[in-house]
């Protein structure tokens, strides 16, 4: 595992998880649990949790339940604030032509309307993808990994290997996701379920807060550079 004294920031590939992770909360969980006809969600959440299911069908069979226009979600979606940290970290990462990439399990809709609309451009993102159908949410999932049907999105697909380009891979993340794309990184920064998993394991990793802590750990590296 590197460490802030063993790397360059322009050595690096940063990848980022989204719900929790670039916003505050679940913005995917928040929809469900507005925009579901009745609780059949939790139903479905309950066996996810206990891994009686994947999360592939657990949140196809959660969307199903959703009856939201397009309209009507971009209003919603308008109304969620990303802190200004994620553009410091942007723009500090860009100046050392570092890449950047959101990987999710959430939904591209999503996520490029709320990036958007927070003025976040010129990011990598890879996650489902949903269309509309009146008030009926009809998903996709391009990455699933057929192998493993546990993650609707297998992140570990869309992460290159470690040794590209003698790149050091950088991992942002939070939840059950984020565990086997973490363990693929040479770097991680962790909290919630990603960090207490890190720790029961006894793997390495940087615990993290929130966006500004985030920030302040790439400066530190910045600054330690000159």
């Amino acid at each position: 595992m590197a460490n802030k004294k063993t790397f360059k920031l322009s050595d690096c590939l940063v990848f980022f998880d989204f719900d929790n992770t670039v916003t505050s909360f679940d913005t995917l969980d928040d929809i469900i649990q507005r925009f579901a006809i009745n609780e059949g969600w939790k139903t479905l959440e309950d066996a996810w949790l206990a891994k009686r299911i994947g999360s592939r069908e657990c949140l196809k069979g959660q969307l199903a339940l959703v009856r939201i226009s397009k309209r009507k979600l971009c209003k919603y979606l308008k109304k969620i604030r990303i802190s200004p940290y994620f553009s410091r970290i942007l723009a500090l990462l860009n100046k050392k032509n570092v890449k950047v990439t959101i990987l999710s399990d959430n939904f591209e809709f999503i996520i490029k309307y709320i990036l958007d609309n927070n003025g976040i451009k010129g990011i990598g993102l890879k996650a489902n993808r949903v269309k509309f159908r009146g008030e009926r949410l009809i998903t996709s999932f391009p990455y699933v990994n057929k192998e493993c049907r546990y993650c609707g999105h297998c992140k570990t697909k869309n992460l290159p290997n470690s040794g590209l380009a003698g790149k050091l891979i950088i991992y942002i993340g939070d939840g059950d996701s984020d565990f086997c794309p973490a363990k693929k990184s040479g770097l991680v920064l962790a909290k919630g379920n990603l960090l207490r998993y890190f720790r029961a394991k006894g793997l390495a990793c940087v615990p993290y807060k929130d966006l500004k802590g985030i920030y302040q750990y790439f400066k530190e590296i910045n600054d330690s550079e000159r």
